[in-house]
């Protein structure tokens, strides 16, 4: 499907992994010239390559920055002044005690999960205004609405984003602009299957095997009692960045798994 994105800008954070990478590679296939973020920006070079690569009719470009850095947000506004979309996908996370969870490390994430993805909408968010177009991000989690309890610290700094989605997709009436969440479940990061092979790191089994077991045993309310695969919620987010997905409006967007017993 030609989902009406070609030649748009997008600027996606944590870009060189994980969630972040898979958007960026969907919306690449679809024509779309993205901006590669991470920190380390031989990690960045090396997915600009890729995507160039893969995608020769775009141009990814580097949008080496610490996000969380003032100052480097502003060197990259003062490199890249307006994109078509955003997508706020850079966040960090830890299973973590309640008692552990001191006053620095609740700064830490609302600073990096938070303030950051605010600061870059702040910037962003006029420019998609007057040009009337553009499509603003934020992918949470489904801890945003329904915390385990395992990580207090990251699921508060998830439901923030809903809030802050609803507030201001507000500001976009009658605008060809919107703003929304996209609320992923377990997902199959480089992260999670490295966890993955070190559990099983003995047992002569498959991986999908491996899956199999630990969702039994640790996620039985998940529905399709599989990871969710990055790629997945890529192309969700591409669709939710066309023209098609105008009606979205403030909405977060479940790609759960069927994590969430709810009805909303």
């Amino acid at each position: 499907m030609d989902m009406g994105l070609k030649n748009k800008t997008a600027l996606v954070t944590g870009s060189t992994r994980g969630i972040g990478k898979a958007i960026a590679l969907e919306l690449a296939r679809e024509g779309v010239h993205v901006l590669i973020n991470g920190r380390n920006n031989d990690d960045v070079e090396r997915t600009v390559a890729e995507m160039q690569a893969a995608f020769p009719e775009t141009e990814p470009r580097n949008a080496t920055a610490d996000l969380v850095d003032a100052r480097q947000r502003e060197a990259l506004f003062a490199k890249f002044p307006h994109v078509d979309i955003l997508v706020n996908s850079m966040g960090i996370y830890e299973i973590m005690s309640y008692d552990d969870v001191d006053d620095a490390v609740w700064e830490k994430y609302f600073r990096t999960n938070v303030l950051a993805a605010n600061g870059l909408t702040k910037f962003y968010l006029p420019s998609m205004l007057s040009r009337g177009y553009g499509r603003i991000i934020f992918i949470a989690s489904e801890e945003a609405v329904m915390p385990s309890g395992q990580m207090p610290q990251y699921g508060v700094t998830k439901s923030m984003l809903l809030s802050l989605a609803k507030s201001l997709s507000k500001l976009t009436r009658g605008a060809e602009v919107t703003v929304n969440t996209i609320l992923p479940g377990p997902t199959l990061s480089e992260n999670v299957q490295q966890i993955i092979e070190s559990i099983y790191s003995n047992e002569e089994m498959t991986f999908e095997a491996k899956e199999k077991d630990f969702m039994t045993k640790n996620l039985p309310q998940s529905e399709i009692q599989r990871f969710i695969r990055p790629a997945e919620i890529g192309r969700l987010t591409a669709f939710i960045c066309s023209p098609m997905a105008s009606a979205f409006k403030g909405s977060p967007i479940r790609m759960d798994g069927g994590m969430v017993p709810t009805i909303f």
